[in-house]
């Protein structure tokens, strides 16, 4: 199980820490290092930045919304940034949900969000594999574009610039059973947001058509500390805001997530909390247990013996959200 550092998106401005911690990462023989968006900090340029002052470390998306950019953009994106690093960009990808897609992005979300993934990830392999001018008769993407309001003079075309690697690894972000299966499908890798060792039978299922070689990337935070309660409060305080602030009442994945790995009255209590304003008892009302198994926090003993379970199952690469070098360096020493 590779290690793989996760920045994540910025807040009201651009942290400080993450070159440091990124250089940090590189040092102690992290494998990867991903950025993330949200409706803010963009994940290219951020992860460009961090390219540009190193060397060795894979460099990823976790994740770029697909609601962003065409799926053409998208590539291109990817392809540039392999180019300028060396070969060390893998690309991940997440359809977000309603609140964003519409709210941020204002495109309507598909009625189909199966059909709109595998058509993006599909024109996006067309890019990277530059075999013949993209081409596709899709329910969302249409290749040349011939729907209302087209010219008619759109033609198919081929990337002028011919990417380092045809075979750039496309990971997605994915929560549902069915996304998820999907996923196993048509890309090389999976970005689980919650991913719980203990519950790894949950998706077992889902992953049973992956291919070898197939990445299972979930991100954790981390944090090296000798009091666990505290430790987990900015889990509970993430958990808080996406389970009762990232969707809608009526539609919310990660609250649907929650459900399914046992919380579903405190999902929709974290929900209603959130929904009145009461942010702060939101937060607190997040199961210490649901906190506490999605993550590696606590002293040094403890977070070795729990990072036993995490090399049990499937997983290829812990993508960790740390705070600082130090908790860095000891995970590095007992993933070593």
């Amino acid at each position: 199980m590779r290690l793989g550092l996760a920045l994540g998106y910025w807040g009201r401005g651009p942290d400080p820490r993450h070159l440091e911690l990124a250089r940090a990462a590189e040092d102690l023989g992290y494998h990867s290092v991903w950025t993330a968006e949200s409706w803010g900090s963009d994940a290219f340029t951020a992860l460009t930045w961090i390219a540009a002052h190193t060397t060795r470390i894979r460099l990823g998306t976790a994740v770029a919304q697909m609601a962003a950019r065409t799926p053409t953009a998208t590539a291109m994106h990817a392809l540039t940034l392999d180019h300028l690093s060396g070969g060390r960009m893998h690309l991940g990808l997440g359809l977000s949900g309603p609140q964003v897609v519409e709210g941020w992005y204002g495109r309507p979300f598909p009625s189909s969000p199966l059909t709109l993934t595998r058509e993006y990830v599909d024109v996006v392999r067309q890019v990277l594999r530059r075999e013949a001018p993209v081409t596709l008769e899709g329910r969302y993407h249409t290749h040349p574009y011939t729907g209302p309001g087209s010219t008619g003079m759109g033609k198919p075309l081929r990337s002028i610039t011919h990417p380092l690697r045809g075979d750039l690894p496309v990971l997605l972000g994915a929560e549902g059973p069915k996304n998820v299966a999907q996923t196993a499908r048509i890309a090389d890798g999976w970005l689980p947001l919650y991913w719980s060792p203990t519950r790894a039978a949950v998706y077992e299922a889902a992953l049973a058509q992956a291919p070898p070689g197939f990445l299972v990337a979930p991100l954790a935070q981390a944090r090296i500390c000798d009091d666990v309660a505290e430790g987990l409060l900015p889990v509970k305080a993430m958990l808080g805001f996406y389970v009762g602030g990232m969707g809608h009442a009526r539609r919310n994945f990660h609250a649907e997530l929650m459900a399914r790995m046992g919380y579903a009255q405190e999902a929709e209590r974290v929900q209603a909390l959130f929904a009145e304003g009461r942010r702060e008892e939101a937060v607190r009302a997040v199961p210490d247990a649901f906190a506490d198994e999605i993550s590696l926090v606590g002293p040094r003993e403890r977070v070795a013996e729990r990072l036993e379970s995490w090399r049990a199952g499937p997983v290829t690469d812990l993508l960790v959200l740390a705070p600082d070098p130090h908790t860095l360096r000891v995970l590095a020493e007992l993933a070593g």
